[in-house]
């Protein structure tokens, strides 16, 4: 089955980190980063979305992250 994943944070070292540990569990960068503004925060937010090829058939319950 292929997996997706949106992954997203405000623009730190933690976006990187979780980027970072996705890749080190298999799951493939898909097109590029996106940035923008959260006003009512006042920071940057962060996504890249990822992908995976796994075993098994997919079910809405999968916990992705576990993946």
């Amino acid at each position: 089955m292929k997996l997706y994943r949106l992954l997203t944070e405000e623009d730190t070292s933690a976006f990187c980190h979780k980027v970072t540990d996705a890749l080190n569990k298999g799951w493939v960068l898909y097109g590029s980063p996106q940035y923008t503004f959260d006003p009512a925060a006042n920071v940057m937010r962060c996504a890249q979305a990822v992908t995976k090829d796994a075993p098994g058939t997919y079910t809405p319950g999968i916990k992705l992250g576990a993946q």
